[in-house]
């Protein structure tokens, strides 16, 4: 089992049309064959200090194994996703475990 845990932090000017934009383009991924679950969202209302809320959105993805993982890093879709909407990205951090 793999999962992919993706933090994006938006630009500030993006627009809230824009977010749900860009929220239906991450949903648009689950149709990547190799993903077995995937999750989207945002941070909860959580005050304590070591709680970071200061992204936009959350992916986290799984994947069967690193092979799956890696169709997905040349997919169609996924590549569709990053051509549309990394112009909004300020900031991404990715955690891969295993």
């Amino acid at each position: 089992m793999l999962t992919h845990h993706v933090l994006f932090w938006l630009k500030a000017d993006t627009t809230d049309e824009q977010k749900a934009a860009f929220r239906k383009g991450l949903e648009s991924l689950e149709k990547v064959e190799t993903i077995k679950s995937i999750y989207i969202g945002t941070p909860a209302p959580i005050e304590r200090a070591v709680v970071d809320t200061s992204y936009t959105f959350s992916l986290v993805i799984v994947f069967e194994d690193l092979a799956g993982h890696d169709v997905y890093q040349v997919h169609p879709i996924h590549k569709a996703f990053l051509e549309e909407f990394r112009v909004f990205f300020e900031r991404v951090v990715i955690y891969d475990a295993e």
